[in-house]
């Protein structure tokens, strides 16, 4: 169950609160699949993101390219994977922003194992340690 992950820091899933979060959001995305809306989305971005009715947080994040920004609002990472591509971003470099990293340091945390557990378990297990520590 998703509410089983909920305390673990820097997650965010894509279950049913999200996915209606970020209808509006995941499906302007999705448009950009098409050559002819990229092309419309570049030339004027804050006019065609007027087609969808997103949230002034979800519309923040799209024209900052705020890739975090987009997860904690609804968006769906392969559907916002559309507007990194359309921007000229890898999904590495996507990742990168999101881990607050260069692209060089999140490559070589993953070929490295990815994150180390240590500040990345679930806060409750975190403070069962802590007190069993004290």
């Amino acid at each position: 169950k998703s509410e089983e992950y909920s305390d673990i820091p820097g997650t965010y899933l894509f279950e049913k609160h999200a996915c209606a979060k970020g209808y509006n959001l995941n499906n302007f995305c999705m448009s950009l699949m098409k050559d002819e809306n990229r092309k419309a989305f570049l030339a004027d971005e804050p006019g065609y993101l007027n087609k969808y009715k997103l949230t002034e947080a979800q519309r923040k994040a799209v024209l900052e390219r705020n890739w975090l920004g987009m997860i904690q609002e609804g968006g769906n990472i392969y559907y916002v994977s559309k507007l990194g591509a359309t921007s000229g971003f890898s999904f590495e470099a996507m990742a990168a922003s999101m881990a607050g990293t260069t692209r060089e340091n999140y490559r070589a945390m993953m070929i490295g194992g990815g994150r180390p557990i240590s500040g990345n378990r679930s806060k409750a297990e975190q403070a069962a340690s802590k007190k069993g520590n004290s």
